[in-house]
């Protein structure tokens, strides 16, 4: 699978495409622009990569255990190959990664430092959303259980998960803009806040909503604030 890697120099940036996209979609839609002044800084270095959505759970032809078994491969993928790819670009082994990615994409971001936080230590999700029920026509296997952060994250009591979230960076961005949905972030909050982990649940209001330009506003203020 592919990654467009752009920078020279910075901490690492993972991002994720939304439900069409590809690992050539920050650029073709601007955000690689957008953050050119941070990148050509050296400030951080963003890492786009392909997804499977049309594959997994966008897949509407396939067995559902079949659509939650891919994103489960999916997330192997980003941990077994991904992480290393950047470990070695970087010259810095287990270097913290920032996660980033909006509308599905923001599933993505957050699933992986979820899942992965000893790696992953910083995440921005844009307008996401973080139960993927409706896309198993009523199935439910493991895979899915492990892929569905509104689930795991509400029954997650083991102490190294729980300590290493503490220690992350966590921003779930939401708002009242045009054809933005703000309930399932809102409930996604409600689950961490349950759970005691502690996260920032950024309502961006008006300048909160489902599209590019949105999200280019709120990346340049994210990356400017903490990098």
């Amino acid at each position: 699978m592919g990654v467009a890697v752009y920078g020279h120099y910075g901490m690492p940036i993972l991002a994720f495409p939304t439900s069409g996209g590809d690992e050539w979609e920050q650029e073709g839609q601007g955000m690689i622009r957008t953050l050119g002044p941070y990148l050509d800084a050296g400030r951080i270095r963003v890492f786009s990569i392909n997804g499977v959505n049309n594959d997994s759970f966008q897949n509407k032809g396939a067995h559902p255990f079949h659509r939650s078994w891919l994103q489960a491969q999916y997330d192997d993928y980003v941990a077994s190959e991904v992480f290393p790819f950047i470990d070695s670009l970087c010259q810095t082994g287990g270097i913290p990664i920032t996660t980033y990615g909006a509308s599905l994409g923001a599933f993505h971001a957050a699933n992986t430092l979820f899942k992965h936080p000893d790696r992953v230590k910083r995440c921005y999700a844009l307008s996401g959303v973080y139960d993927m029920r409706d896309s198993m026509d009523g199935m439910y296997d493991d895979n899915f259980y492990f892929n569905n952060p509104i689930d795991y994250i509400a029954n997650q009591n083991d102490p190294w998960f729980l300590h290493q979230y503490s220690t992350c960076d966590i921003h779930l961005a939401t708002g009242c803009g045009p054809w933005e949905v703000p309930g399932p972030t809102y409930r996604f909050s409600e689950v961490l806040r349950n759970r005691g982990i502690a996260h920032h649940l950024d309502d961006w209001g008006p300048k909160g909503g489902h599209e590019w330009p949105y999200w280019h506003h709120q990346m340049w203020e994210y990356v400017g604030a903490n990098f």
